[in-house]
């Protein structure tokens, strides 16, 4: 099957910006970004000069496409948990005759591939997350280099309840992601950050066989992240471990 769109669902901190990165670079799967995740709805507006008004929803919905197929004839996106119900409510109300999600997003953006990306190390997940919301450091480029960061950095402090409730959330989010799946007759293609990691050019081969294109096209790709996991990263796990034995 050649599919027409690429659905990236997924939990914050699982690599899905290295993995959107190298997909955008082979050129042949889209531009994937988080077209509706709530906090970037305005800037998405000003980037893609769609205004409030009549049909926004399908004027936006038009320009997302645009933006997250480029031209390479695939459409790709990312969407975390907390961000299905705004794009299933706004699908609903462009695609009535549509009965199930599943059914709205196919008739949205094309035949889609459904990937859902995860991370096997939930305590390193939790601690990735905790570490960037605190310091506001959310990643950096390959060369070392500071790529995003909110505001001024603060240094990060170890919190037991903090790291023990992002796992709690994560945990409670991959078991929406699963129970969605099975309700909406979805088998995604499941991907570790692990794997992506440890290998980012295999797994970009893999996807793109699965999505019936070239994966010659992942040959060549440069990753443009680097890991933020340090000797921190490492301490604050270890702990973490022994408290809670």
């Amino acid at each position: 099957m050649r599919y027409r769109s690429l659905i990236i669902c997924a939990t914050p901190r699982s690599g899905t910006t290295l993995l959107c990165d190298l997909l955008a670079e082979t050129g042949a799967a889209g531009r994937p970004n988080s077209f509706f995740r709530r906090e970037s709805r305005d800037n998405w507006m000003r980037r893609l000069d769609v205004a409030p008004g009549p049909d926004f929803d399908r004027r936006f919905l038009d320009a997302i496409i645009a933006e997250g197929t480029g031209d390479t004839g695939l459409f790709s996106m990312r969407i975390m948990w907390p961000s299905l119900p705004e794009m299933t409510s706004t699908l609903a109300g462009l695609f009535p005759a549509e009965a199930t999600d599943a059914g709205r997003i196919a008739a949205a953006f094309g035949t889609p591939l459904y990937v859902f990306v995860g991370r096997r190390d939930k305590i390193a997940q939790a601690i990735s997350r905790i570490k960037a919301e605190q310091s506001g450091l959310w990643h950096r480029a390959a060369d070392g280099s500071v790529r995003e960061q909110g505001g001024e950095y603060r240094a990060p402090e170890y919190d037991r309840a903090a790291i023990e409730a992002s796992i709690a959330e994560t945990t409670a989010h991959e078991a929406n992601w699963r129970h969605w799946f099975a309700d909406e007759g979805i088998a995604p293609l499941d991907l570790a950050y692990e794997d992506l990691s440890a290998d980012p050019a295999a797994a970009i081969r893999k996807l793109l066989s699965a999505l019936g294109r070239d994966p010659g096209a992942a040959d060549q790709l440069v990753p443009r992240t680097s890991k933020l996991a340090d000797a921190q990263s490492r301490d604050w796990a270890e702990r973490y471990t022994r408290e809670a034995v």
